[in-house]
């Protein structure tokens, strides 16, 4: 499959507030990367998947550009989670999103302020 970048600009309301989304995208999530513009310090980011709601990437006080690899916890066919045999820890494996728009919900951005995210896609 090919990787695929999608660009998402927001611009915050005069409260730091803003919500916005992403064209409709299949495929595996491999990364977000957020590049600061003018976005207050202590910037708080909660990203979803539209119409499931599942969480992709939710944190708070974010001051400068980042890059994150979300990953989801992994289950057996019966509902149990999958743990590493030898330390018990989680085993983890990439988002797939189908036929979905991201949505990016922005608080504590500043007063009209701005910031740009990048998603890849792998599909």
């Amino acid at each position: 499959m090919a990787l695929r970048r999608f660009v998402v600009p927001v611009t915050v309301d005069g409260d730091g507030d803003a919500e916005v989304f992403s064209p409709v995208l299949s495929g595996k999530l491999i990364s977000f990367r957020y590049v600061k513009d003018d976005f207050t310090d202590g910037v708080d980011f909660t990203v979803t998947a539209e119409a499931s709601g599942e969480t992709l990437w939710a944190e708070e006080n974010v001051n400068a550009s980042a890059t994150r690899y979300p990953r989801g916890a992994l289950h057996s066919t019966a509902g149990a989670a999958s743990l590493y045999a030898a330390l018990g820890e989680a085993v983890n494996g990439k988002i797939t999103l189908s036929q979905d728009r991201v949505k990016f919900v922005v608080a504590a951005g500043g007063d009209e302020t701005s910031g740009t995210f990048h998603i890849t896609i792998d599909g």
